[in-house]
């Protein structure tokens, strides 16, 4: 699913003032959601994952997208879509999702703090099953340059292990079309991924891959060897240009794996362990 038509709408929202200081105390929902196989097919062809009758770990995190979007698009949320940065995700999953499941998925707001260069807030997705919760996803995101709310905490700024100094486990070649290959199957069309000039609009010399997909390739060549009941939890560090040669790197540790993405920097730092 595109979502350029909700992009278009935060752009020209973007200008406008903002009708809420607060966050929204609103969720938005999907009742009775069958994934397409196709598409889940396509996605995992697109992230590196192998073919399988269950959602990929960081599938539904798609699905939410679109309902954050959807979200954040409104001139009621206080921080414009345009020019926020996607800078966490956390994912716990308390077991594995049948592709032929019918789900519940919602988002809602959460976190609206202070950070060092603006304002950060949380997008949370959960997806349930017949009222029972499967997967919970946190996005995080930065607005730099904007204003917290009065008395807002300070972000927390703890950071995950460092695995540069860990022998290679996988190398990519990520081409020029990374971007556009994932839009298409997220529908997370921001200019920034799809064209090195309507990058340099925003600020970056050339298309960067989606935070996302780097995070999803990462689990992907981890896959077989976590549990279905699982957390994941990835910091986005530097972007990733287009086209570039980038590395993996694991640490296995008590109850999963640390590890990490780099090139020429870091661009990924990621935890992976049994949920309880």
């Amino acid at each position: 699913m595109s979502l350029a038509p909700l992009y278009a709408k935060a752009a020209v929202g973007a200008v406008l003032p903002r009708r809420g200081s607060g966050l929204p105390a609103d969720e938005v929902v999907r009742d009775d959601v069958l994934v397409d196989r196709g598409h889940v097919a396509e996605y995992a062809r697109v992230c590196g994952f192998a073919l399988s009758d269950t959602l990929p770990l960081t599938y539904p995190h798609v699905m939410g997208f679109a309902l954050q979007v959807e979200l954040m698009a409104r001139r009621t949320f206080p921080l414009p879509l345009p020019g926020l940065v996607h800078v966490r995700n956390r994912i716990v999953a308390t077991r594995a999702i049948d592709a032929g499941e019918l789900l519940r998925a919602a988002v809602h707001a959460e976190r609206f703090v202070a950070h060092p260069k603006g304002a950060q807030v949380d997008l949370v997705t959960s997806i349930s099953v017949e009222g029972s919760l499967v997967w919970s996803g946190r996005s995080t995101y930065l607005a730099r340059g904007a204003t917290p709310p009065p008395g807002a905490i300070s972000a927390a700024a703890d950071e995950l292990p460092d695995v540069s100094d860990e022998p290679v486990a996988a190398a990519w070649r990520v081409p020029a079309d990374a971007g556009r290959r994932y839009a298409a199957v997220s529908g997370d069309v921001n200019p920034i991924h799809l064209h090195p000039l309507a990058a340099r609009a925003f600020g970056f010399p050339t298309a960067i891959a989606h935070g996302m997909w780097t995070a999803a390739r990462a689990v992907a060549s981890l896959q077989g060897r976590t549990d279905d009941a699982v957390a994941y939890d990835v910091e986005f560090r530097k972007p990733l240009r287009l086209p570039s040669r980038v590395e993996l790197r694991t640490r296995r540790v008590d109850g999963g794996w640390d590890l990490g993405v780099a090139g020429r920097v870091e661009h990924l730092r990621g935890t992976l362990r049994r949920s309880a």
